[in-house]
């Protein structure tokens, strides 16, 4: 009676032994090459970029411009079908396949959105936007940020103060060439002759431009 007891432990353990040795191992006959196509429901169509995935296996692959694909999986494996705008769709490999080859014609289901409605207002004539441009309420901080960004004294120390860019680098040194190359072999010109450029200095000294800055 002990004998027998054992001997069925010892077989149950050798059977368990065996499947989980096939598992983490499995047999080079069971390597399969799963290759199809997956298409739309509605249209036969191919569906590019479609991904096709190994579940719990984290390998996939995905499949090209006319929905080919092609994947080396074992037998029983569970392969998933995903793409944006279908349904996900999950097969699984045959186990008793006779072949090293399975072929597949996946066909993907649209998925369905709705998205909140959007109501389409005809444009306001031109009184009705000046009137309620005028009527619009603007909060006193908003507005109070903007009157001072706008200044003139504001705007010109930001104008002294702040690096310029490089477009403005380039126009500059542009206009420099421009007129070193244009005043090439003769005398350039005196201002001090310009009623131009005295009418922009007397605009210069009455803003203050010339006033020593206080550190």
């Amino acid at each position: 009676m002990k004998i027998s007891v054992q001997i069925a432990i010892a077989t149950l353990l050798l059977f368990l032994s065996n499947k989980l040795f096939a598992q983490a191992y499995p047999p080079k006959d069971s390597v399969i090459q799963l290759y199809g196509v997956v298409m739309t429901a509605d249209s036969l169509r191919g569906v590019p970029a479609a991904s096709i995935i190994v579940v719990g296996k984290g390998r996939g692959t995905i499949s090209n411009g006319y929905g080919v694909f092609s994947i080396a999986v074992l037998k029983g494996d569970k392969i998933s079908f995903s793409s944006v705008g279908f349904k996900d769709k999950e097969i699984t490999i045959p186990i008793n396949l006779a072949d090293n080859q399975y072929s597949v014609i996946q066909l993907l289901v649209s998925d369905t959105f709705y998205l909140p409605a959007t109501i389409i207002k005809s444009k306001p004539s031109r009184e009705q936007f000046e009137r309620d441009f005028a009527t619009s309420r603007m909060d006193d901080d908003a507005y109070e940020i903007a009157r001072q960004n706008t200044e003139e004294g504001k705007m010109r120390a930001l104008m002294a103060t702040l690096p310029a860019d490089g477009k403005e680098a380039v126009n500059f040194q542009l206009r420099q060439q421009a007129v070193k190359y244009y005043y090439a072999g003769q005398v350039p010109p005196q201002n001090i002759f310009n009623p131009l450029a005295w009418a922009d200095f007397i605009k210069a000294w009455k803003r203050g431009d010339f006033k020593k800055k206080k550190n």
